[in-house]
């Protein structure tokens, strides 16, 4: 039997099980093993569970068979990268590379793994979640807790070797504890960590922007941040770069940052990371963190919009924030982003999420006549 006619039948079980997966999630896993428990178990959870399920070749297979959609018109290139689809889970769950295994075979295009730091990081006090389901968003305190960069690079190069088909994306930050000095001992913790990932994963993402750490932002400073990029300009590494941006910036101030960034070896810009304005929700004040998900939506989007408008020939767009459906997606695509990192969605709806995105988004862009992902980027910008 030839691929063209199996396809239709893999389709039709891929659909019936994903479904079978999404209502499994939202009326059995979520409620009574996952909102069960607080979310900074549930996350430890979730973690232990992808370290021991990687474990399982069986287990992996059969939710390749179960889950894994393919098709041509999400195929896209991007800073020189070849992804099976743009879809990939953004930096700050998978702080220490435990889930490439699990999310390689569930049919993520790539992960970012990290954010990961020149020394091993406790992180804040916890808790480190609060979850804020009225607003499909989670309140994230981190503070970049880690593993380390020596260690986290490490894993990140074997589970980028192994992947069979997903691209493996490392995010490097500065360290947040007592060690942290002045802006020169922050550069050196980035240079650090750029020189143990050279060569060792399909991207780098330096994260500029985590509103987690008590030194702050400090390379969100136009002068502090070319600082930081001459230095990192000096170390030789094959993969495209990244960087994490600011979301609670105007627009001159974000321009601004994206002119120092223009003058760097700089491929690709990551819009944005998590939302501080609390404006108009309803949420405890002892809640400490930024906001995830659904209230980020809007704002990176028109970010987005205007970084395509005034640098889509200079940056590669990875749009992150709020996408839950296909039309979300569809629509940071449309915006500007060649690529579309989650994270909210996957703990909210389950890991069958990146199958109903892929399947979605395929179905939206023929609609539209495109034959590729890669022609509707920037369409409505």
């Amino acid at each position: 039997m030839s691929y063209v006619s199996e396809q239709p039948l893999h389709d039709a079980v891929n659909k019936a099980t994903t479904d079978l997966f999404t209502f499994g999630y939202k009326h059995i896993v979520k409620p009574f093993f996952v909102f069960s428990h607080t979310p900074d178990v549930a996350h430890d959870q979730m973690i232990e569970f992808c370290r021991v399920t990687r474990n399982i070749p069986p287990l992996m297979w059969l939710l390749r068979e179960m889950l894994d959609y393919t098709d041509p018109v999400l195929e896209t290139d991007v800073m020189g990268v070849h992804f099976d689809n743009p879809f990939g889970l953004s930096a700050g769950l998978d702080k220490n590379c435990d889930m490439p295994v699990l999310l390689d075979n569930a049919g993520f295009g790539f992960e970012t793994v990290g954010s990961t730091t020149e020394r091993p990081c406790a992180g804040n006090p916890k808790p480190w979640f609060h979850r804020l389901p009225e607003y499909d968003s989670m309140i994230v305190h981190v503070g970049l807790a880690n593993d380390g960069s020596e260690q986290v690079i490490a894993r990140a190069e074997r589970a980028w070797d192994k992947a069979k088909s997903m691209q493996v994306s490392v995010s490097i930050a500065r360290t947040n504890d007592e060690l942290c000095g002045d802006i020169d001992e922050g550069i050196e913790d980035y240079c650090t960590s750029m020189r143990r990932a050279a060569g060792r994963s399909a991207m780098i993402e330096v994260n500029i922007s985590c509103p987690n750490t008590h030194v702050g932002e400090p390379f969100g400073e136009p002068d502090n941040l070319d600082r930081l990029f001459t230095a990192l300009d000096a170390i030789e590494h094959p993969q495209p770069v990244l960087v994490k941006m600011p979301l609670n910036k105007t627009w001159p101030q974000f321009r601004e940052l994206l002119d120092v960034l223009a003058e760097h070896n700089v491929q690709g810009v990551s819009i944005a990371n998590l939302q501080k304005d609390r404006s108009g929700m309803e949420i405890p004040a002892a809640w400490e963190g930024g906001l995830s998900g659904g209230p980020t939506y809007r704002a990176s989007n028109a970010m987005i919009r205007q970084a395509y408008r005034e640098y889509g020939d200079r940056f590669a767009i990875a749009g992150i924030g709020g996408v839950f459906t296909p039309k979300q997606a569809y629509e940071k695509i449309r915006a500007g982003s060649s690529l579309v990192m989650f994270i909210s969605s996957l703990m909210y709806r389950g890991p069958q999420q990146i199958t109903v995105l892929k399947r979605g988004l395929a179905q939206l862009l023929r609609e539209d006549g495109f034959e590729h992902v890669s022609d509707a980027v920037g369409i409505d910008a």
